[in-house]
């Protein structure tokens, strides 16, 4: 089965194959106007199809640096998803992918750039071997241009003896093209995913690099690569000229030479105004005060920190950055946020799976170490809160929520706010059925939510709403001794693991079974499915939401969404 899933799969390939388009666009028209255009001629007369491949490259370098801030511009995209009406169904689930997007302008970057030094290394040499004794006729000639008085010159390399490396480090376009190139190579080699989980920190400082990167872009290209001037033009006829060598001097004027003006600034000053803009408000968050209410250490290595903040307001599912200047001044690191907007706090869990929120959990005291006296706790900075997948969870009348591991955080939040806006307040909710499922593989990640999670069966029994949040919880890891005790206190009215009146499942869900059983139960609905957790899993539920999605606009229909910051 097939069904709007498309739509938004369609959206999605047709914003890429719109960049990529464009891309082509610019590359092509960039290469042929190089080819063909007559202030070129005797420049490729020298460098040859070359000087085309590197000026194509640059145009689309420049135009994928435009590009390459406005995903991670977090206000921007918040703005965009709270108050724009052009983002609304399909496109504003386009939103939630701008790190993919990001990625994929990333790709673009260095497709082009390694285009571009590969095009010059080739132009270097083209140069080089003009001032040959091998080379004679137009080429040689032109090569010469520039020894003599009243005379511009067309080749950088001056003399065959040149080394065309070091000549080049001598001008501010190589000095800053190596600089762009190993700024880039940095940033690539360090964002790749294995960095990432192993050292996060490493990825997020090389990562700032970028600022290298972008100041060597705005003044790289002084003027090395030249064409004939426009006064020249007038003066020296090309048609005739290139084919009478021997008539330079007298019926042909010598041709003047000049380099054309840098253009990357034109291309990036927009974005880098716009980045400075996020930066400043950043800037701005980090000097308001942070009032720390509660800390609470959970088992398993997970904080929980609950915080006021002047005028914060927040939506479910969203989250903000957090920095600790006693351990780091320039570290920012996402959380999902797990209050609930209609509280007068809000609150995250942080689990210690790195060395800075190691250091975090214990510069608040977690497992064994004392809780530390509200006044001798270090100082916290917020930005935020921005939007997220999950804040679409409402517009649906029917969602299935799916976290795996620690995944369940941005799902507290909307179970907290799911009680708030359908069970006490008094207003109309489109939200009437919610599935969660959460799959975790220590026992003990359990302790810390469970009791959320019987607050809200207890609740919702006593007002008659025990229909509308069905729960299954999954354990995939346990050893023989809970597996014996587990066993032993099965006829039990509440779960061993959680307390819970619904039952823990062991193993991992049959996904085929749960979507068939969703979509036989809401059969012309649509349904949302929000998912945080691990891509191997995102994968398959990208699948089950295509297979199980119907053909017909009256049938059951699932859009499928993912945690990403």
């Amino acid at each position: 089965m097939m069904g709007c899933w498309v739509l938004n799969e369609s959206l999605s390939i047709v914003l890429v194959l719109s960049w990529l388009g464009v891309n082509l666009y610019l590359f092509i028209d960039t290469f042929y106007w190089y080819e063909e255009e007559e202030s070129f001629l005797y420049t490729r007369v020298i460098l040859g199809s070359t000087l085309a491949w590197a000026r194509a490259s640059a145009v689309g370098l420049n135009f994928n640096c435009m590009l390459i801030l406005l995903p991670v511009s977090r206000n921007l995209i918040s703005f965009m998803r709270g108050t724009s009406t052009c983002f609304r169904g399909p496109w504003r689930r386009q939103l939630d992918k701008n790190l993919k997007f990001h990625k994929l302008v990333a790709y673009g970057i260095v497709i082009n750039a390694t285009i571009h030094i590969v095009a010059h290394l080739f132009n270097l040499e083209h140069y080089h071997w003009s001032q040959s004794p091998e080379a004679e006729g137009l080429v040689a000639a032109l090569a010469k241009l520039g020894d003599t008085p009243n005379e511009t010159y067309l080749n950088p390399i001056r003399t065959f003896h040149t080394n065309t490396i070091a000549e080049l480090l001598t001008t501010i376009a190589g000095i800053t093209g190596l600089l762009i190139s190993l700024a880039l190579i940095l940033i690539m080699t360090s964002s790749t995913e294995f960095i990432r989980q192993v050292s996060y920190e490493l990825f997020w400082y090389t990562h700032h690099v970028f600022i290298i990167f972008f100041i060597g872009l705005a003044i790289h290209g002084a003027r090395i690569v030249r064409g004939q001037t426009p006064e020249s033009l007038l003066l020296h006829n090309i048609t005739f000229c290139r084919d009478h060598l021997e008539e330079w001097q007298a019926q042909c004027p010598v041709p003047q030479f000049s380099g054309k003006e840098p253009s990357a600034w034109k291309w990036v000053l927009g974005p880098m105004v716009l980045y400075a803009c996020e930066r400043i408000i950043r800037f701005w968050r980090f000097q308001q005060e942070v009032i720390i209410t509660k800390v609470v250490s959970h088992p398993s290595g997970v904080l929980e920190l609950c915080m006021k903040k002047r005028d914060f307001k927040m939506a479910p599912g969203q989250y903000v950055l957090i920095q600790c200047p006693s351990i780091s001044t320039l570290e920012w690191h996402p959380f999902t946020l797990t209050s609930a907007p209609q509280e007068d706090f809000f609150s995250v869990h942080i689990r210690a799976v790195g060395d800075w929120t190691e250091a975090l959990c214990k510069a608040f005291g977690v497992e064994g170490q004392p809780l530390k006296e509200p006044w001798s706790l270090p100082r916290l900075a917020v930005d935020g809160p921005f939007g997220a997948a999950l804040t679409d969870v409402f517009h649906y009348p029917v969602s299935m929520c799916i976290a795996a591991g620690i995944g369940v955080t941005p799902f507290a939040a909307l179970l907290k706010s799911i009680w708030y806006q359908c069970c006490e307040a008094q207003t109309q909710c489109k939200l009437n059925k919610v599935y969660f499922y959460w799959i975790c593989r220590d026992p003990g990640a359990f302790e810390w939510f469970a009791d959320l999670l019987l607050s809200l069966e207890t609740k919702m029994s006593e007002q008659g709403q025990a229909h509308f949040l069905s729960y299954h919880i999954f354990l995939t890891g346990w050893d023989e001794n809970q597996a014996f005790h587990i066993a032993l206190h099965w006829d039990e009215n509440a779960d061993v693991i959680t307390g819970l009146r619904q039952k823990t499942f062991y193993g991992r869900p049959n996904w085929n079974h749960e979507f068939q059983q969703v979509a036989f139960s809401h059969p012309s609905s649509n349904i949302g499915v929000f998912f945080c957790g691990p891509k191997a899993l995102s994968k398959i539920l990208q699948r089950m939401c295509r297979v199980y999605s119907s053909a017909d606009p009256r049938g059951v229909h699932f859009y499928y969404n993912r945690e990403s910051f």
